[in-house]
This record gives C-alpha cells, structure tokens and sequence, in this order.
C-alpha cells in the first residue's frame, strides 16, 4: 500500500482527506444562514486553513522528514502566489453575472469540491496538459481582460442584472440546454416548464471551475517543478486552494468598506490578462515574485487610496472607511 501511495502511509492520506472534507462540512454548516460574510469571518477562516497546513507539514516533518515538509511548504507558498490572480478573475466573474452575498459562497463551496478532483487529474497527466496550453491560455488572457471590462463597466452601472436573456453566458448555454433567464436563489438547477434547467449561479460555477483550470495549466507545472512527489504535490495545491477561498470573501469584504479597492482589482485583472497573453506568446514572462508584487502594490494603492480620498455616499456623504 506505501508503495502505491509513494512511500507514504494510508493513513496519512485518509486524514488528509477526512480532515479536508470535515472542513468543508462545517464551513457549510457555518455559513448556512444568507447572509454577507463578514471581514471577521473571513479571517478567521483563512487562519483555520494557513493553521491547518502548518500543522500538516510539521507532521510531515515529524513523520518523513524535515526535507519532505520543506517541499510541502515550498510548493504550498509557491501554489498560493501563484493563485492570488484567480482570486480576481473570480471576483469578475461574480461581477459579470452580478452574483452576491452568500450564493458567491455556494458556488464557490462546489467549484472548490469540482476543484479537489481536476487537480489531482492535472498532478496525474501534469506534463501532457501543460504542452497543451499555450493557445489556451491566450484564449483565457482574452476572457479575463474581457471581465475587467466587464467588471469596469457594471462599477459604473452599479446595477443588479434581474433578466439574464443577452447574458453571454446565457445566449451560448441555450442553444444544448435549457437555462432560466432568472436567478432562483441558491439553486443550480429548477424545473422550468417541466424542462430541467439550468440557473445563471450554475453557469457561473462552471465560470468558476474553468477559471481554476485555466489557472492550473501555469501553476501545477510550476510546482512539480518544485518536487515530482504526487502526494507533496497535491496536499500542497489543495490547501493553498482552499485559503485563497477564504481569502476572496476576505476581499470582498473588504471591497464594502474600502471604496478604491475595486478600481484596483480591475487594474490588477488587466494585469493577469496581458501576463497570460504575452507569456504565451513568449512575448513577456513575468516571474512569479514580481507578479506576486505587482498583486499586492495594486491592492495597497486600493488601500491607501480609500483611507486618503473615501468616496460619497447616494445622498452626498462620506463614506467611513472602517474594518468591521
């Protein structure tokens, strides 16, 4: 069994995914109610997650030796940097279908479970699939600068879409399978004239798992890279995964308070979408660590900006700049 699972016990495997999936339970249970979640919350999470992937390297450590634990961490810290731009084309996405409050958490609650599983195909074939993802990944470039446009002008618009019928998203989905027009709450699917059909949520969570296999194509070769171990690979992707998820409700919490900082979310979406572009093109690449400071120069200018020139309220008045 060791040796099917790469010199590693079974269980050290089962816990890690036990311990993913109790998770997962109690982050649903927890968020069950529809509300917002706050900046608080968010944090807490995102520190749940960071704890549980230190601990899981110490154990690492502890088990299989300091040399197998710094692989972990390295692929762990450089799977997060990397991610840090799905952050933002996610955010888009939601944008672009103006989808809010707590459906965002459904939607990417699932689009982390369909997550757990295209991974561990990409670790598998990880070589095959990054040969095919130069047009690819020039293709989703132009799909994310076509979302901070997007995002841009619903800022501008600041409107909640109610009809969904010349939604993109929409028009191409209706020609194989019947979509609503409607959102239906938290449902992926409704019956609609006795046809079962899909919502606009379900479209956007197929957005959102395609946003991550996108992301995928740049991020698992790169941390294979780092170690051919499989199972350091994908423990690895996993949590880093999973904190970026806490971290985005970290700031879109934020974004309600710090006026600026969608401004600079789409300033960065512009950035990820020529980095793709030119990178596979071999025009420009941008190595990780500059990219990495580019994300957070842009939200620090987000910042500074709405703490030294907050914006107005509907009726003229400021708007306070707090944190909770």
């Amino acid at each position: 069994m060791e040796a099917i699972l790469g010199g590693y016990s079974f269980g050290l495997v089962a816990s890690f995914f036990i311990a993913i999936v109790v998770c997962l339970v109690v982050d649903l249970k927890a968020h069950g109610a529809d509300k917002p979640i706050s900046v608080s919350n968010a944090a807490g999470w995102s520190a749940v997650w960071i704890t549980l992937a230190l601990g899981f390297a110490g154990y690492i450590g502890h088990a299989y030796g300091s040399e197998k634990a710094s692989l972990f961490l390295a692929g762990y810290f450089l799977e997060k940097s990397l991610s840090v731009d799905n952050l933002f084309v996610i955010m888009a996405i939601f944008s672009s279908f103006a989808i809010g409050g707590h459906a965002q958490h459904r939607a990417l609650y699932f689009g982390i479970i369909g997550a757990l599983v295209m991974r561990m195909v990409f670790i598998g074939f990880g070589t095959a699939l990054a040969a095919m993802s130069h047009w690819v990944l020039v293709g989703f470039g132009v799909f994310v600068l076509w979302t901070a446009y997007q995002m841009a002008v619903a800022n501008e618009a600041d409107g909640e879409v109610e009809d969904y019928s010349n939604h993109f998203s929409v028009k191409w989905t209706k020609k194989f399978f019947p979509v609503t027009t409607k959102l239906h709450g938290e449902n992926f699917f409704v019956r609609d004239n006795g046809l079962l059909s899909a919502t606009p949520l379900f479209l956007a969570l197929v957005c959102v798992e395609m946003a991550d296999v996108m992301f995928a194509f740049d991020s698992v070769p790169a941390v294979i890279a780092v170690t051919h171990d499989p199972v350091l690979v994908y423990t690895s992707n996993i949590f880093a995964i999973l904190g970026l998820r806490s971290l985005y409700f970290l700031l879109v919490a934020a974004k309600k308070y710090l006026v600026h900082l969608e401004k600079a979310v789409v300033g960065i979406l512009g950035f990820v979408g020529l980095k793709m572009i030119l990178g596979s093109l071999d025009v420009l690449h941008v190595s990780a660590n500059l990219s990495l400071a580019v994300v957070l120069g842009g939200l620090a200018v987000g910042i500074i900006a709405s703490f030294f020139f907050p914006g107005e309220g509907e009726e003229g008045e400021l708007v306070p700049v707090v944190t909770e």
